[in-house]
């Protein structure tokens, strides 16, 4: 009984860990994002990790990328424009939140 206690245990804290990691992944997914984003990889735009580095420690950046994300932008990763987004303030910022904390 006790195994089974500490077998359930332990999944329900790995569970909780990984959460925080897949929750706006799921949100990219949904809006379309993982199109031209990847976390690892550079594919049309910037690897979210690349982003991550670059602001990282800017406490301007959230703000400025969550409005990227809804009007879109230009030059900062190359010639290739990143599109509008149809996504609220809300999600923008939710998701440019999960964007700055991949390593």
């Amino acid at each position: 009984m006790k195994k089974l206690v500490l077998t359930a245990a332990l999944t329900a804290i790995a569970a909780l860990a990984a959460a925080p990691a897949m929750a706006d992944e799921k949100l990219a997914k949904e809006k379309g994002c993982m199109g031209c984003h990847a976390v690892d990889k550079k594919l049309v735009g910037p690897a979210y990790k690349e982003v991550a580095a670059k602001y990282k420690g800017d406490a301007k950046a959230p703000a400025m990328l969550a409005a990227k994300v809804i009007k879109g932008g230009s030059g900062t990763w190359g010639a290739i424009p990143m599109p509008a987004n149809k996504v609220t303030d809300a999600e923008a910022a939710k998701l440019v939140k999960w964007v700055l904390t991949q390593k």
